[in-house]
Parts: C-alpha cells; structure tokens; sequence
C-alpha cells in the first residue's frame, strides 16, 4: 500500500478518534483544525524512511488516546438500536404439492 493511502486513512482514525472524545461537534472543530495542521506540518517529507518512522509514531499515539467506548450510530452494529423493530418474517404455509 502506497504512504499517500496510509497517511489519508490515519487521517481519518485521527478525526474519528477526536469526535470520539469531543462533547459537542463545535469542540471537535477546533481539534480538527489542529490535526489538519500536524499533518500538513509534515506534508513535503519525501525520505521514505522517515515517512515510515511518522507513520509508526502517528499509529502508537493513535492506539494510546484510543477511546474505551468508542461513539457508534445507533442503527449500527454494536449500536442501541440495531436490529430493533425488524419486520416481521414471512409465515406462510408452503404450497401445495401436487404428485
């Protein structure tokens, strides 16, 4: 997988895990706005060693500020509506077979 892919996906856990923590989305703006600068702060670096080296570093801050209940849509698995008021299955009868 190519270092652009990557960083973009830690991009992404790094918003998602910040809006896991913000209270109200006004909070979670200005967090974003930081992060947004942290990463553009280390855009023109092209040594892949060193790219490597942020990637692992971004990945361990990641899972250490990791959040112990996470936030998930109420109709998603794991959330608390999930799979609430299904409809109800088909009962009827099969059809008749005639031999």
């Amino acid at each position: 997988m190519s270092s652009r892919i990557t960083v973009l996906r830690l991009y992404r856990r790094s918003l998602k895990l910040a809006l896991d923590w913000a209270v109200h989305r006004y909070l979670w703006r200005g967090q974003a706005l930081y992060i947004r600068s942290l990463f553009e702060a280390n855009k023109n670096v092209h040594e892949p060693r060193r790219q490597r080296d942020l990637i692992k570093e971004t990945e361990m801050l990641l899972e250490k500020w990791k959040h112990p209940d996470p936030y998930r849509p109420p109709t998603a698995p794991g959330g608390s509506k999930y799979e609430r008021n299904l409809p109800a299955p088909i009962l009827d009868p099969p059809p008749k077979m005639t031999l």
